[in-house]
């Protein structure tokens, strides 16, 4: 959902009423993701998509009958047979879509704030038929918002706090109730040590990928006279064990070593490699990499915490050039967050 944010903005503004349908099950080739959105205005304008074009049309219609503030309502689609699938998937797929309402949804405007701010939350919402009955949770399973009565299980608050570990989105059956669990993570953190060469076209890459960009360099000729295309989020101009105890250093954060400078480079690692961040990849030859090594075991890193470290750095598509460094890099990491070994 966080792609339409700027559309929905705008038709707030125009004071709109909205509707939002979400893929919640799928079998098969199914040609969305669970958790695809679609945000549907009270003229019939759309904005996202649930299906490629298989069956918005049919979920369009079905937005007139959920007139009520709160109205929900479950559609199911599929092959075209003699039991009940409504549209056709030239996929051959099925997949199950949950339409609900959002005219004056505190708990939505509430998810948008979030979203805005790339703050992390789960989405709970109770599938059932005619009302929608929603909770909103930070990642660690506290209720920031909810605009109903929902118990909270001791196996729903698990399943949350789960499922956004994981960073999966996923149905739970209890009883009479079927909940749909949507993730929204925060943006993926790109820290980047060392405004050289490569560091313009990665943060612009980065921009395209749906990244935090934050650059740090000590070096404040470098910082200062770097030429960006596309700014970073960030730019600090301190050295990496100052300031990066301030970042999340997660699974959601991944982190390019760039700098050439031995009194930089190792000043980030040292602080990197004892944390969970998701990917450390340092530029230069084999040979630079061996006199890092040796240097952090000196150091008393672990040939675990080292063998962290990928270097040369990024995926060998006999790049030459910065732009082309960048995208082995960014490829790399995309490879990474995409659980590819």
């Amino acid at each position: 959902m966080k792609d339409l944010l700027s559309q929905i903005a705008i038709w707030q503004q125009q004071g709109k009423k909205l509707a939002l349908a979400r893929v919640i099950k799928t079998w098969g080739s199914s040609p969305r993701p669970v958790g695809s959105s679609m945000i549907i205005t009270e003229d019939m304008e759309m904005a996202g998509s649930v299906s490629g074009g298989c069956v918005e049309g049919a979920v369009l219609k079905a937005t007139k009958s959920i007139s009520n503030p709160h109205d929900g309502l479950n559609l199911q689609f599929g092959i075209s047979n003699d039991e009940a699938w409504t549209v056709g998937l030239s996929c051959g797929g099925k997949l199950d879509v949950y339409l609900q309402n959002l005219n004056d949804d505190e708990l939505f405007a509430t998810l948008l704030e979030k979203l805005n701010h790339n703050e992390s939350c789960v989405l709970v919402t109770d599938l059932s038929e005619h009302k929608s009955t929603n909770i909103l949770f930070s990642p660690d399973g506290k209720v920031i918002i909810k605009d109903g009565e929902i118990t909270i299980s001791d196996n729903l608050f698990k399943t949350v706090t789960e499922a956004y570990k994981h960073r999966k989105n996923e149905l739970l059956t209890e009883g009479e109730h079927n909940f749909f669990i949507q993730n929204f993570p925060r943006k993926s953190q790109l820290l980047i040590i060392g405004a050289a060469h490569i560091t313009s076209a990665l943060v612009k890459l980065a921009d395209i990928y749906d990244f935090e960009s934050v650059v740090i360099d000590p070096r404040g000729i470098f910082a200062q006279n770097t030429s960006f295309e596309i700014e970073p989020d960030q730019l600090i101009e301190e050295y990496p064990s100052e300031v990066l105890s301030k970042f999340d250093l997660d699974a959601q954060t991944y982190a390019v070593i760039l700098s050439h400078d031995p009194k930089i480079d190792d000043d980030a690692l040292h602080a990197l490699l004892p944390s969970d961040v998701a990917y450390i990849g340092a530029l230069g030859s084999k040979k630079n990499q061996a006199k890092r090594a040796a240097r952090l075991q000196e150091a008393g890193f672990t040939e675990e915490q080292i063998n962290k470290i990928e270097g040369p750095i990024g995926l060998n598509i006999g790049a030459s050039g910065a732009k082309e460094i960048a995208l082995s890099i960014m490829a790399s990491i995309i490879k990474t967050k995409n659980g590819v070994s």
